[in-house]
C-alpha cells in the first residue's frame, strides 16, 4: 500500500494496522468511523479510527 487510497469515507469497512501490529504485520478489519490523517494521502497510509475505538492506518479497503 502505498498511502494513495483517495475514496476512504466513513463507514466503509477497512483492514488497519494498529501501532502494535505493526512489526508482525497483523492487521485488523472494521468499519471507519473517523478518518485522523489531515492530508488526502500518507506514505504509510490514512490513519483512522474503527467504530470499535481502535486506531492504526489503513492497508486495505474490504469490498
Amino acid at each position: 500500500m502505498d498511502g494513495k487510497i483517495l475514496n476512504i469515507k466513513q463507514g466503509i469497512k477497512v483492514k488497519i494496522v494498529l501501532k502494535q501490529d505493526q512489526k508482525s504485520g497483523k492487521l485488523t478489519e472494521g468499519v471507519v468511523k473517523d478518518i485522523l490523517t489531515k492530508s488526502p494521502s500518507h506514505p504509510h497510509g490514512i490513519k483512522v479510527r474503527l467504530t470499535s475505538g481502535e486506531i492504526g492506518r489503513v492497508k486495505e479497503i474490504c469490498k
